[in-house]
């Protein structure tokens, strides 16, 4: 008997869902946005699968260890209250070759496996033209939230834009 096949919203972490501060190893520095939990439960009960998906060159750089990532990830998760299914992350630094660091879709595609998820019903939300680019590669609809006052999120090539995650879930919403 074959399992069927569910659709996910593949959510970049950092300025997406939480305050982004520059390779956050510490879990008190973590600050969840408003109406994340609450946004993310609408998409859960709605039947989507939850995955984060996030480059952390900060581990591959030395800036901080795996341990260091995962109790801010257990931080993360402890504050959305057991909503996200999977978390999948990429240590790659920048200019290297790799089939995992965003704008590659190598995490999504692994979670795509793990997780039997429908890629054609999935969603990719992110902060940065490259999470844009890691879901057009994946072959998922984007969603670009305008989170960073820090980065340019004129342009591109999203399906559609939202000022946060909660309005990014009410488009998702709308449309399925």
């Amino acid at each position: 008997m074959t399992k069927a096949l569910s659709p996910a919203v593949f959510v970049d972490r950092d300025g997406t869902i939480r305050e982004d501060c520059d390779y956050c190893s510490d879990p008190k520095e973590v600050r969840i946005f408003s109406g994340v939990r609450e946004s993310l439960l609408r998409l859960k009960s709605k039947g989507f699968k939850l995955i984060i998906i996030a480059n952390q060159s900060g581990i591959g750089r030395g800036f901080m260890k795996v341990e260091q990532y995962r109790a801010v990830e257990a931080e993360v998760l402890r504050r959305l209250d057991g909503l996200i299914d999977a978390t999948c992350f990429c240590p790659d630094v920048p200019g290297q070759p790799s089939s995992g660091r965003k704008p590659a879709p190598g995490m999504s595609l692994q979670a795509k496996r793990d997780h039997v998820i429908d890629l054609s019903r999935s969603f990719f939300i992110g902060d940065k033209e490259i999470d844009v680019e890691c879901g057009r590669n994946a072959g998922v609809r984007t969603i670009r939230v305008q989170t960073d006052s820090r980065h340019d999120t004129t342009g591109g090539t999203p399906d559609g834009t939202a000022e946060d995650l909660p309005a990014a879930a009410e488009i998702i919403l709308t449309q399925t």
